[in-house]
């Protein structure tokens, strides 16, 4: 598609009408130059962008291809998951619902879901609909997400799943990202509207801002048109194509898919105080209190012009950015990680999709774009960001490495691979079983059945685990022997799954 430039000049808050503002010289003159570089070193299929400026799209396209196979073009109705951008259309939903009357956010939880429980009394019994949004229920980030993680459980089970997770920091007191909050978010829709949360997505936002190709489910992807394709590395770091996510047990957390056309009609939205095509879609009460700092996150991470703290409201972190309010989001399941940033006082939006979920091109852009249109100077985020990508790869590679020359060593077990087998269990996940198939100890999953495990001795009661599906990655287990019988094991998961381990007791 050819680039979008509505206009050669554009209008910018706080100048007179009739004051045109030229498009930033790195828009004009280095953006396709860039992206074509960047995307290349970060080995990165797909990508699709849009700027949003004054109430227009100022810039909008496609670049690379959805598949490595098919060679099709990305476009601007491309499809891409969007992951945890699907956030803060679940918290506009209930924040809305509270607008009409129809609860309060401060209500307990308990009183739309009396079965809802979680491990900590006083949390059970005080924890309020706001809280489900804010990352603030006292679990580690992504605590009790491999339980969930493109598992069989359905919504329901999820939240009662996350009802065992032991806390790790006192309720309310400190920052921890909770998918399954969210989820428990979603599941009040229908208990308020008699609808489920896809529904009141579709009515309350996709429709009215005629965002016609954006789905809701990750089921919609098997039969959807133009969709980006999913790529991961694998172990050896080679490019690899790899499942859709299904992963509507956490719909209202991440399972949503759109296109970077279908977004920019939902960030004029949101710039132009809940206004779309003349017509007010949410009002700004609404959007203004999604937009409440809820939790303190930390410090602000940026290289460059950052403030000193992180917030994050309902479905949106907040920052300040060179003296500007910055609300935004990221968005990673697997094979595809994405952003939306809207910088309200400049009324400047900026959307950024991936179709690899091994590349910071995705936020370097972002970076690109914010100083052009603010102003500052060109730093080139992207090779910042990679030379710091590409030790975290040779790190990971290594260990990997060594692991397997110990593998390959053939070092002996501690016990007979007979003494590891049987049925564990884990009070959050519930139940694994280890069998000896093929003369290898195998890993299968209660809430997983198409993932196995296969455990390759490292020595003594240490094995290398990998997992079938590469996005679980490969990890160290240590099984626990006492009074000569086996008795538990630690499994663990790439960090971007779950970072937290599990220690699986034998029945």
């Amino acid at each position: 598609m050819p680039i979008i430039f509505l206009g050669c000049f554009i209008q910018v808050k706080g100048q007179q009408p009739g004051s045109p503002t030229v498009v930033p010289p790195f828009v004009r003159d280095s953006l396709d130059n860039y992206v074509a570089r960047a995307m290349k070193a970060w080995q990165l299929p797909g990508l699709a962008l849009a700027v949003v400026k004054d109430g227009q799209v100022v810039y909008m396209k496609g670049y690379g291809v959805r598949s490595l196979r098919s060679r099709q073009p990305v476009d601007e109705n491309t499809l891409f998951m969007i992951g945890s951008n699907t956030k803060a259309f679940t918290a506009t939903v209930l924040t809305n619902l509270a607008y009409e009357g129809k609860l309060s956010l401060e209500d307990r939880v308990t009183k739309w879901m009396p079965e809802f429980k979680l491990s900590d009394p006083f949390a059970t019994e005080d924890i309020r609909v706001r809280d489900l949004l804010g990352h603030h229920i006292g679990v580690q980030t992504f605590q009790g997400d491999f339980t969930y993680w493109t598992s069989n459980l359905s919504r329901s089970e999820v939240i009662r799943h996350f009802g065992r997770i032991p806390l790790t920091y006192p309720f309310r007191t400190r920052y921890g990202y909770c998918n399954a909050a969210f989820v428990t978010a979603g599941q009040l829709v229908p208990l308020i509207t008699d609808t489920p949360w896809e529904t009141e997505v579709k009515r309350m936002i996709l429709q009215p801002l005629q965002m016609n190709r954006t789905l809701t489910l990750s089921k919609e992807l098997l039969t959807a048109e133009n969709v980006a394709t999913p790529y991961s590395f694998n172990a050896d770091d080679s490019l690899i194509q790899i499942p859709y996510n299904m992963i509507d047990n956490l719909a209202p957390a991440g399972s949503m898919s759109s296109s970077v056309r279908d977004l920019s009609h939902w960030v004029i939205m949101q710039l132009d105080s809940g206004r779309y095509d003349g017509r007010q879609v949410i009002p700004f009460p609404v959007i203004r209190s999604t937009r409440r700092p809820q939790t303190i996150v930390g410090h602000s991470h940026y290289l460059f012009n950052g403030g000193y703290y992180t917030m994050y409201g309902s479905g949106w972190f907040l920052d300040e950015y060179a003296g500007r309010e910055l609300v935004y989001h990221t968005g990673g399941v697997n094979g595809f990680l994405t952003s939306v940033t809207l910088v309200p006082g400049e009324r400047l939006g900026i959307i950024v999709l991936t179709n690899s979920d091994e590349n910071l091109l995705f936020q370097a852009l972002k970076m690109e774009l914010l100083d052009a249109y603010l102003g500052l100077p060109e730093r080139d985020y992207s090779d910042r960001y990679l030379s710091g990508f590409r030790k975290h790869l040779e790190q990971k590679e290594g260990l990997f490495e060594r692991e397997m020359d110990t593998v390959n060593r053939h070092p002996g077990t501690a016990m007979p691979l007979n003494a590891y087998r049987g049925s564990y269990h884990n009070p959050v996940y519930g139940g694994i079983n280890i069998r000896v198939e093929e003369g290898n100890l195998n890993i299968h999953f209660s809430h997983h059945p198409q993932l196995i495990g296969k455990l390759l001795p490292l020595g003594g009661n240490a094995f290398l685990c990998l997992y079938s599906d590469p996005e679980m990655g490969e990890k160290r287990v240590e099984f626990s022997i006492r009074q000569a019988k086996v008795r538990s094991l630690i499994l663990r998961v790439y960090s971007e799954v779950e970072n937290t381990p599990y220690d699986f007791t034998k029945d």
